[in-house]
C-alpha cells in the first residue's frame, strides 16, 4: 500500500471562495450512504443526509466533505450527536449564512429517527420567496 493512499477518511473540510457571493443560492450534498457506529451495541448505523447550505464567503470542497463523512464510519455516537457534530463542523469551517442539515436514519428496533439541525449567521435575513405564475403545459396538441 501506498505510504499516502489516494483516498483516506479526514477530519479536514477544505473550501475555496464562494463564485458569487453577492447573492444568496443554496448548495445542496446529498450523502445517500452514511455510516457510523452505534455507541451502545457498535453495529453499524445508516443513514442519508442532506445539507442545504447559504454560503457567505467559503465553499466545501466536495471531496473533503466525502473524506469527512467517512471518518465517521469507525466511530460510536448518537443520532443527534453525529448529526450537529457535522453541522458544527460545517460552520466552524465556512461561516455559512445558514446551513441546515437533515438526517433520516435507517429503521432501527422499528424506529426510524430523523434529525434536523440549523445554523443561521447572526443578521442575516432570507430574502422572500418569489412566487411565479403558474402556466398550463403547452404540448402542441389539442387536448
Amino acid at each position: 500500500m501506498p505510504p499516502n493512499p489516494p483516498t483516506a477518511p479526514s477530519k479536514e473540510l477544505h473550501v475555496f471562495p464562494n463564485p458569487a457571493p453577492e447573492r444568496d443560492y443554496v448548495i445542496q450534498f446529498q450523502i445517500p450512504e452514511f455510516t457510523c457506529l452505534c455507541p451502545l451495541t457498535g453495529q453499524p448505523d445508516f443513514a442519508h443526509f442532506t445539507i442545504d447550505m447559504i454560503a457567505d464567503g467559503l465553499c466545501v470542497e466536495l471531496k473533503s466533505l466525502k473524506m469527512y463523512m467517512w471518518s465517521f464510519r469507525d466511530e460510536g455516537a448518537f443520532h443527534e450527536k453525529v448529526t450537529n457534530d457535522i453541522l458544527g463542523k460545517i460552520v466552524e469551517t465556512t461561516a455559512p449564512r445558514f446551513a441546515r442539515i437533515t438526517a433520516r436514519w435507517y429503521v432501527r428496533g422499528g424506529i426510524y429517527t430523523n434529525v434536523v439541525a440549523e445554523h443561521r449567521k447572526k443578521g442575516w435575513k432570507p430574502e422572500p420567496v418569489v412566487v411565479l405564475p403558474q402556466h398550463a403545459t403547452e404540448r402542441g396538441l389539442p387536448t
